[in-house]
């Protein structure tokens, strides 16, 4: 919308909330969270997207079915042909146009629906253990979601320098996966520490005990 002059500025929301059915691999794997970015002129941001690209396929590994109360997932399939098919062919492809490979990124951040995904497809892909810790969330905060590539980012452009290269790819089940290739610009340097970082938001979290979880999903009603 920006690139093509419809608008100045975009705002783009990742969001995710748990919905898994009780005692469903769900429950335990999927959390509530998301991450909001403002999009605007390359010459005015903090960091430039300098390529993105798309993978997409008919792989119905995660569905919900009309009038369905909970969403159902292809369990072991979610990974393969699912997770890593697209992750990977996305990721792939869009260094591969770029004509750069995982040594030229200085961070990168995957889908993370749990820990071993992202750091899998990060070591398929060439990426050492210290490019994706910034922003691996899930170490951190247990189970994660849909947005959390995108909490992930944050927490990265939190710390990043000016002309360190970032690569963050997202996984929809469905299927698709989106990969973005980011320079970050010097104007970042002034804007961080201006208020809490990602990591300030985790360490205050409020945990909650299961009870209070299926009070507020409303599994168990109270009146």
């Amino acid at each position: 919308m920006v690139g093509s002059g419809m608008g100045r500025y975009a705002m783009a929301i990742g969001m995710d909330t748990a919905q898994g059915k009780p005692g469903d691999a769900l429950e335990y794997t999927a959390a509530s969270g998301g991450a909001c970015y403002i999009l605007g002129p390359a010459a005015e941001s903090l960091a430039e997207i300098e390529a993105a690209y798309s993978f997409v396929s008919d792989t119905p590994d995660f569905w919900r079915r009309a009038h369905a109360i909970y969403p159902e997932h292809g369990q072991r399939f979610t990974g393969e042909p699912a997770y890593f098919e697209h992750v990977g062919s996305s990721a792939s492809t869009v260094m591969s146009e770029m004509g750069l490979q995982a040594s030229d990124f200085d961070y990168a951040v995957f889908h993370q629906p749990n820990k071993k995904f992202p750091q899998r497809i990060a070591k398929e892909l060439g990426f050492s253990p210290e490019q994706i810790e910034t922003g691996l969330l899930s170490p951190r905060i247990g189970n994660t979601y849909a947005g959390a590539a995108l909490v992930g980012l944050s927490a990265i452009l939190d710390v990043a320098k000016p002309g360190q290269r970032i690569l963050m790819t997202s996984y929809g089940s469905g299927a698709g996966s989106d990969s973005f290739i980011l320079k970050v610009r010097k104007p970042i340097t002034e804007r961080q520490n201006k208020a809490p970082g990602t990591e300030a938001y985790i360490a205050r979290r409020l945990e909650i005990d299961y009870a209070t979880y299926l009070r507020y999903r409303s599994e168990i009603k109270v009146k």
